[in-house]
């Protein structure tokens, strides 16, 4: 689910819509969270679909560490790429802001977590990076991790309006993070080795 304080509105003739914060979003507030209304598809029932239904999914869903697809209800699957995005996603199913999003400003992701099966090339931000590519979350991850760190230990300080969406279990864990008594887990986690869903195929026959 996506922060209640967001609406899609057009950017430009390049970009199309995407997620616009409607109030200030301060650093350290979950954006989204993977909630049960959001639907995931494994490689084989994704192979069993209609064309048109496939097209949807490889438009609008992500890839999960377990080689499925997960396409959010809501206004989430609108949220655009950028190299310089302003949310970044954790290893707990939520993703959280690293900076301030004011009002009238773009929700934004770093596609390159989020398992992409091919590269593209992104808008041109003056950044280094100028295209995704399937092994991003390899490459960068501790760069990611670091700028979640910055700012996770606001979970606890900012208002969580997706609060109740997180598990008891995460809860405990954020607050053990906090106290440092736990390593935060890396984003890495979250990558989806296809060679993994090979072997296993292999061992089932």
């Amino acid at each position: 689910m996506i922060h209640p304080h967001t609406e899609i509105r057009f950017i430009n003739e390049i970009i199309g819509h995407g997620v616009v914060a409607t109030k200030f979003i301060p650093a350290g507030t979950i954006t989204w969270a993977l909630d049960r209304l959001d639907r995931e598809f494994t490689p084989g029932e994704f192979d069993k679909l209609d064309p048109l239904y496939q097209n949807i999914l490889e438009t609008y869903s992500y890839r999960n560490k377990l080689g499925n697809l997960v396409l959010c209800w809501d206004n989430g699957r609108f949220v655009n790429h950028s190299f310089k995005s302003n949310c970044l996603s954790t290893a707990y199913d939520f993703e959280i802001a690293i900076r301030d999003i004011h009002p009238g400003e773009q929700l934004t992701d770093d596609y390159g977590y989020l398992n992409v099966t091919e590269p593209f090339t992104g808008i041109d931000e003056g950044t280094t990076r100028k295209t995704v590519y399937p092994d991003d979350l390899l490459n960068y991850a501790s760069q990611w991790d670091e700028q979640v760190k910055a700012v996770f230990d606001d979970i606890l300080e900012v208002e969580q309006p997706l609060g109740s969406l997180l598990s008891k279990e995460v809860w405990n864990t954020i607050n053990l993070i906090k106290s440092r008594k736990i390593e935060m887990a890396s984003i890495a986690e979250n990558y989806y080795n296809p060679s993994n869903l090979i072997n296993h195929q292999l061992i089932i026959d």
